[in-house]
């Protein structure tokens, strides 16, 4: 008679093979918050006039954006400070000050993007080409090991990926030589994009609705903000009642209805996602960066604001934890936090919300119970006070459809009905100014 192993049949280890071994856990480590915020509403009740101003005005800088990015490229490695004014000179004429200076730090971020993406691209082929020439430098049918891989099944294989790496070996000479040449290939309007002209059977799409989009992906309205002036933005600007006004450029100041060459738009915007943290930027005249897009698909113009956060420097876990930490999960109605030393974890007493605290349950239902000589009276009726003999220790056998979640522990508890006691974990606290 053998032991039992706790093993499956027919799953016993080889001879001598070592046994795999699990992945060492990484040391854990204070992660950097986000560095920006965007936030998004779309322009609803739009006029024609207001779209023919918004499409105009998109082709207008749209040109001079893809003017400025074909010299800005040019340039390459010898870009300065006066090229960079040279440019901007030139933009303002035709715009405005401020526009050139969106058009300018735009073309900027795209060839910066190029060429780290160049770059990264490079790394990837010398990547493959390494692993393609170590495994046909290995004889054929040889294993490979946790290490490295090992050698091609067949000789079929074998010579057909020798023919790729004669074609990815090519590609890196000339992605090098681009490298040191400093010439990038940007596409405005998206490389994908611009390859489905020659596939829009597949792509379902007639010659008319490609145009569409290829046109608004090219379209140029953006605008950086701007500390200390009106609503942190002169060139797009976004009052806190959701006016939307956008300074015009010089050869479309005509279409102007409003003073200073701005055009008023007459949709309103209202952001649902983090609009008081956006309407308080504002308000102080804080920078803020619009973003007006049309998705040619839907046929709807969308608004989007952004802005970046103040840089908070990252401390070691050691730190942050040398004192002690507390976690608190602000689940619904309650607040249960949970302190920790580093080496163990104490839980506190989960503590109702003052401003849902219930009342005591009448006498004869299912929780009832006598109520404490100290109970109190709070200024929205009487509070229970917190007692170990009203605190419930388990959750009911079959919960409710209406259930409350527990923090923590992933069980359900009935939710108690209007006028009855708190679930177990609730220990209701008197409210501030009680008696």
């Amino acid at each position: 008679m053998t032991e039992p192993t706790g093993k499956q049949p027919g799953k016993q280890p080889a001879g001598n093979q070592p046994s795999k071994q699990l992945r060492a856990i990484e040391v854990p480590f204070v992660a950097p918050g986000p560095s920006g915020v965007a936030i998004r509403d779309r322009l609803k009740n739009l006029t024609p006039e207001d779209e023919e101003v918004l499409r105009a005005v998109g082709r207008h800088l749209g040109s001079l954006a893809s003017a400025d990015l074909k010299r800005r490229c040019a340039d390459g490695l010898a870009h300065s400070s006066q090229t960079w004014a040279a440019r901007k000179r030139d933009l303002t004429a035709q715009s405005s000050s401020r526009w050139a200076g969106s058009i300018t730090k735009a073309s900027h971020d795209q060839w910066a993007l190029a060429r780290r993406c160049q770059l990264a691209h490079i790394q990837s082929l010398e990547a493959g080409v390494r692993t393609l020439t170590h495994r046909l430098s290995l004889p054929i049918g040889e294993k490979g090991s946790k290490r490295a891989p090992g050698g091609y099944r067949s000789r079929h294989e074998w010579f057909a990926k020798s023919r790729r790496l004669a074609a990815l070996t090519d590609r890196l000479e000339r992605e090098r030589a681009d490298w040191r040449a400093c010439v990038v290939h940007v596409v405005r309007g998206g490389k994908r994009l611009l390859n489905t002209r020659h596939h829009l059977d597949q792509a379902r799409l007639t010659e008319r609705e490609w145009r569409e989009r290829w046109e608004a992906e090219r379209w140029f309205l953006a605008a950086d903000g701007e500390s200390g002036k009106r609503y942190g933005n002169e060139t797009i600007r976004l009052s806190p009642d959701g006016e939307v006004s956008i300074k015009l450029p010089a050869p479309l100041a005509h279409l102007a209805n409003t003073t200073n060459g701005r055009y008023v738009l007459t949709a309103r915007v209202v952001f649902a996602h983090r609009g008081e943290q956006w309407r308080d930027r504002v308000t102080a005249n804080r920078a803020v960066a619009y973003r007006i897009h049309h998705d040619a698909q839907r046929g709807r113009w969308y608004l989007t604001a952004s802005w970046q956060r103040p840089a908070v420097q990252a401390i070691p876990l050691e730190s942050a934890r040398a004192g002690g930490v507390i976690g608190v999960d602000t689940n619904a109605d309650h607040f249960p936090p949970t302190g920790s030393t580093g080496t163990a974890t104490r839980s506190v007493t989960r503590t109702a919300s003052p401003m849902t605290c219930p009342a005591p349950p009448p006498i004869g239902t299912r929780n009832s119970g006598t109520p404490s000589p100290a109970c109190c009276t709070g200024p929205n009726g009487p509070v229970w006070p917190p007692s170990p003999s009203r605190t419930w220790t388990s959750p009911p056998r079959r919960p409710a459809r209406s259930t409350v979640a527990g923090s923590g522990s992933g069980s359900s508890f009935r939710a108690s009905p209007p006028g009855s006691c708190a679930p177990a974990w609730w220990a209701c606290v008197p409210r501030p100014g009680s008696a």
